[in-house]
């Protein structure tokens, strides 16, 4: 799990700000309607048992199609990793430095570089959607090119299980969904493991 970073700038007075109109604004930004969402036996189709996988899937940040995104519903930043981030074109997009410090980041505290305000699509020909969201890009070693928070989840309205390794969010009155990408979340297990025992 991830904490600390900005939330809307990287001031106490913006962070202040952020907390307020969330607090604020949780009846005003109620939908008015949206479908029901439910997971049936058809979504375990593909799915290989028995699994403990994490949450991996593909993602289209800024125009790139970004595989590895690490959906953590526990942490309260998104976070890009350098190398991906690099990797991305960046005109036009909102980029600022970052002071607040990252905590529970692979046991240690990390310093962020920037954040930059991305856009993000879920899902595939007309049942997709795309948010914009802050990103805090890291200088760390990782498996994952992305991890993705609760807001960027709660901004989709998505829900997910890590049973049926899937992702579901509305489309207008339709659902869109996302699978999760089991031989990636498998392989960056694997990866991580060889990291960590390199690092004792």
């Amino acid at each position: 799990m991830i904490s600390g970073g900005s939330k809307d700038g990287d001031s106490n007075r913006a962070r202040k700000s952020w907390s307020k109109r969330e607090v604020l604004g949780l009846e005003a930004r109620k939908p008015d309607s949206y479908p029901v969402i439910t997971f049936e036996p058809g979504d375990l189709e593909g799915v290989c048992f028995p699994h403990n996988d994490a949450m991996l899937i593909k993602a289209r940040v800024a125009n790139y199609d970004v595989k590895r995104v690490f959906v953590d519903s526990g942490s309260s930043v998104n976070v890009i990793f350098q190398e991906a981030f690099q990797q991305i074109d960046l005109r036009g997009c909102e980029v600022n430095p970052v002071k607040t410090a990252l905590y529970g980041f692979a046991r240690h505290t990390v310093l962020p570089r920037v954040e930059v305000w991305l856009p993000i699509t879920l899902g595939s020909g007309d049942l997709r959607k795309t948010v914009m969201t802050f990103f805090i890009v890291v200088e760390a070693p990782s498996s994952y090119n992305i991890i993705i928070r609760r807001p960027a989840l709660n901004a989709f309205m998505a829900v997910s299980s890590a049973y049926h390794k899937k992702i579901k969010f509305p489309v207008d009155n339709e659902i869109g969904e996302v699978r999760g990408d089991q031989p990636s979340s498998r392989w960056c297990y694997a990866d991580t493991l060889r990291v960590d025992s390199k690092r004792a």
